[in-house]
């Protein structure tokens, strides 16, 4: 199932969105500007859906509704999301549309209400609350129908589209050093901590396959990395083990403690890549990186995600990644922040300065990436 639009409505950086969405999506813009708080409107609803989630733990989460609220929103304060997925192709394909609102209790324990929520499918709406029962007892309004079995039957694929969300920002020292985080801590590990027992937990057969596959590319990107392979310690603990070319037998075997930076980001993106065929959120894939690596990234993301006609979204400033000339204006929305009013979000193509570069033959990465400079870093170098 693939996302198709994004709406939303005082969330976070955004007064007003509107976003088209292809089977891919590069996301820049200045920092500071809500690249990760655009991402996280997709990881707010699959914490909603989520099981042992709900409404409730997924706004606490992020601090209450005022740091979800735009500091731009004005009149009509509530913070609503709405998506768009189609579910398959041609006219077999089943359009699904899903909207939720969210208020503040204006009093007593000043809890997060539904203003609304509702679902369509194939253009026919199947849920549209507060119904009689909501307006009839205020606690009701406190959970969606998303998080209820017992609620979401007759739209059970969209709730399982949202669960299936995955976020990705390895941070490779949190593999090294695995006591710098709490391992044994539920719910989603958008770091990586326990990357590597997500790794073992895969099926013998499957995992073996995607290491190999992942060995093969990190040849050509580490060339002195002859294999790779997963291992238990004494304790049972999971571990990658690389051996790297060496004049001293055994002196080139490495644990993951011992790799590069790079090669855990590259291990996890490839690994994340081969996992699944859900929805995937990267972000700053290219860190640590070399540069001709990440020239390489929107290809081989663009491969593997092909094969598993799987969805990815990607926050990224690197030249480098937008320099890749198979990339489309369609492909790429560009953040405007505005002050006071938010930030703006439009597609490239949309963008009439860009669309003339682009067709005057300059690249995706010189078009785009100047408009994403801060106006006066130049004067970074005369601070004092």
């Amino acid at each position: 199932m693939q996302f198709t639009r994004l709406k939303l409505k005082n969330w976070r950086n955004f007064t007003r969105v509107d976003l088209a969405l292809g089977e891919r999506l590069f996301i820049t813009g200045p920092n500071a500007s809500g690249k990760s708080n655009l991402m996280d409107a997709f990881r707010f609803l699959r914490d909603i859906a989520k099981s042992g989630g709900g409404l409730q733990e997924a706004v606490t989460l992020r601090g209450g509704i005022t740091k979800l609220r735009s500091l731009a929103a004005r009149r009509d304060p509530n913070v609503e999301i709405e998506v768009e997925l189609k579910d398959g192709a041609g006219e077999n394909a089943t359009v699904w549309q899903y909207g939720v609102g969210l208020k503040q209790e204006t009093r007593g324990m000043r809890r997060v209400l539904l203003s609304y929520e509702k679902v369509w499918k194939n253009g026919e709406q199947i849920l549209n609350r507060p119904d009689k029962d909501d307006k009839s007892d205020d606690l009701r309004l406190t959970e969606t129908h998303l998080e209820q079995i017992t609620a979401n039957r007759d739209f059970r694929p969209l709730v399982e589209a949202f669960q299936k969300i995955l976020y990705l920002h390895l941070v490779p020292q949190l593999l090294k050093f695995p006591q710098l985080a709490n391992r044994d801590a539920a719910g989603e590990d958008p770091f990586g901590v326990k990357f590597l027992d997500r790794l073992m937990e895969t099926p013998e057969k499957t995992r073996r396959s995607r290491l190999k596959k992942i060995e093969n590319a990190l040849r050509l990107a580490v060339p002195e990395l002859q294999e790779l392979k997963d291992v238990r310690d004494e304790k049972g603990i999971p571990h990658l083990e690389a051996v790297y070319q060496h004049w001293r037998p055994n002196a080139g075997r490495q644990r993951e403690d011992q790799f590069s930076d790079g090669t855990l980001r590259l291990i996890g993106l490839l690994w994340t890549l081969l996992e699944g065929d859900n929805l995937l959120l990267l972000e700053e894939p290219e860190l640590s990186l070399h540069s001709s690596i990440v020239a390489k990234l929107p290809d081989i993301i663009w491969r593997m995600q092909r094969a598993k006609k799987r969805q990815v979204l990607i926050s990224s400033h690197s030249s480098e990644l937008f320099s890749d000339k198979g990339i489309d204006a369609e492909e790429v929305a560009l953040l405007k922040p505005h002050g006071s009013e938010g930030t703006e979000v439009k597609l490239a193509s949309a963008i009439e300065d860009i669309r003339l570069l682009l067709e005057g033959g300059i690249s995706m990465a010189d078009a785009v990436l100047p408009m994403t400079a801060p106006p006066s870093v130049s004067q970074l170098t005369f601070l004092d």
